[in-house]
């Protein structure tokens, strides 16, 4: 029986998704379902690993069901996933001991600084590409590991396995307690602040510079390679599971982004944006991360250089759930038409610090230049904008690292649906801005990876000749207002500096 599709598993911050797709990188069915967000404090993120393991296996079946196939029909399955979310489970049991702690989360912050000692987040950065931070995965294990009643003696013992969300899906996938594998790839490794960023492997001095035991740590393989394969007991038995990336890279792949220089940009959760920076990694002087972007199979490894931005998608869902400006979040592009400008106002996002370029964790959210003109149509707007000169701080840190003035940016992720959000975005890099025809490229990034490894496609090629553009947007703002309203964004972003002290939790 010829194989129709590649299945793609995408965990992310706020659901997992399944999606088929056909040769041609078209969507032929879907799967979704969100799962809680869980906050215990001021700071703190969490997801219950159950619940998203039982929601995979619900959205396989629904886009298996949806798209009128088996498992039959499917040739390999990728895995994309929120990247330094971290998962501390017992191998014996499959149980988490605690709910995962996602990238937001902010507890660790003394444990960072602790870290850090004298020299400060960049102790680490040549060894691993990353500052220390509590954005990534190694010092939440660690977190786990102290604050968890039984967990440093159970981790001791062999018996705790830690694994950012791919791992965790796949170790299920694969028969869990009785014959899980225990892989991720290089791309979710690079997020740990435990990898050796030249080498590629576990960097024994990290882990135990953060208490984490060896034995916990899932095997590092390429992002394009056969795995295992589907439990029997499972929805896509002996199906083999052959691609992993984490969602951003995924995102760079799928946009066939494979010449230096060429850079994406997913709008979601998050902000992040990544540059090819071709097979040697380049280290960061504008506060960028350097991370690795795909590995295929027994191929170079390919760097890039990454801006994060925390809070841009999770800004909207903000104004609809705890303020209540909209129902829909899609509504928010409805609100900001109504008004010509911000009405001066600045949104500030910084709900879980300051990500790149600054990596202050002492930051936190403001609003600034109220007045009574200012009304929640102004809010709106301004939330919007807040996403625009964000990307062009990174773009402009990017321009620096890298020596190449960016030319286009590609776009996907959720809201790139929002057309006057892209036309700002272009209006303050005064470049195009791009967004393909199957805006999925997370998805469609670790589908391509997975058929690869498995022969469903012929490698890049496949992915040039399949992408499409969908639409483009050309600055249209004069030069002066767009330079006045990113020098009061400049200014407003200072005022969030400082906030939390010793006695601010």
């Amino acid at each position: 029986m010829t194989k129709k599709f590649v299945l793609a598993i995408d965990q992310g911050t706020t659901s997992s998704r399944a999606i088929l797709f056909t040769h041609q990188g078209t969507i032929h069915s879907v799967g979704q379902l969100e799962h809680d967000q869980i906050f215990p404090q001021a700071g703190w993120v969490e997801h219950n690993a159950d619940q998203i393991w039982n929601n995979v296996r619900e959205v396989v079946g629904l886009a298996l069901t949806r798209g009128n196939a088996t498992y039959d029909d499917v040739a390999a399955v990728g895995i994309t996933n929120q990247r330094e979310t971290a998962v501390v489970w017992d191998k014996n049991t499959g149980k988490p001991v605690y709910n995962a702690i996602v990238w937001q989360d902010t507890r660790t912050q003394k444990i960072v600084d602790e870290l850090g000692g004298d020299e400060g987040a960049d102790r680490y950065k040549k060894l691993t590409g990353l500052p220390l931070a509590t954005y990534f995965s190694g010092p939440k294990v660690k977190w786990i590991l102290d604050n968890v009643d039984g967990a440093r003696e159970a981790a001791d013992k062999g018996d705790l396995l830690f694994g950012t969300t791919d791992s965790w899906v796949l170790w299920n996938m694969t028969g869990g307690p009785n014959g899980g594998v225990h892989v991720t790839d290089v791309t979710n490794a690079s997020r740990t602040l435990l990898m050796n960023i030249e080498t590629l492997q576990w960097d024994e001095s990290m882990a135990e510079v953060m208490g984490i035991p060896m034995s916990m740590l899932p095997e590092i393989k390429s992002s394009s390679e056969v795995y295992g394969h589907g439990r029997k007991q499972g929805l896509v038995p002996g199906v083999p599971i052959s691609g992993i990336l984490g969602d951003q890279q995924a995102a760079t792949f799928g946009q066939a982004c494979f010449e230096v220089g060429t850079a994406k940009n997913t709008y979601g959760t998050g902000n992040f944006m990544l540059m090819n920076t071709g097979t040697e990694p380049i280290h960061s002087k504008n506060g960028l991360l350097t991370t690795v972007c795909y590995k295929i199979g027994d191929q170079p490894a390919v760097y890039a250089l990454e801006g994060s931005i925390a809070v841009t998608g999770s800004l909207i869902q903000w104004l609809r759930d705890n303020l209540g400006l909209f129902e829909d979040a899609q509504d928010v592009e409805y609100l900001a038409r109504k008004v010509d400008d911000n009405g001066g106002a600045y949104v500030v996002p910084a709900f879980s610090g300051l990500f790149a370029p600054y990596w202050r964790s002492d930051a936190r959210g403001a609003i600034v230049g109220l007045t009574r003109y200012v009304n929640k149509n102004h809010i709106a707007r301004a939330a919007l904008e807040s996403v625009a000169f964000q990307t062009r701080e990174v773009v402009d840190a990017m321009n620096a690292d890298s020596g190449v003035a960016l030319t286009e940016l590609k776009v996907d992720g959720g809201m790139v649906a929002n057309e006057l959000l892209m036309q700002f975005i272009s209006d303050q890099l005064d470049v195009e801005v791009i967004r393909p025809e199957v805006a999925e490229t997370t998805a469609l990034g670790a589908a391509y990876a997975a058929g690869i490894a498995v022969g469903f496609w012929n490698g890049e090629d496949d992915v040039r000749n399949n992408w499409k553009e969908g639409k483009r947007w050309a600055p249209a703002e004069k030069q002066s207002e767009r330079e006045r309203q990113y020098r009061l964004w400049k200014k407003a972003v200072t005022k969030t500096f400082d906030w939390v002290d010793d006695d601010v939790k």
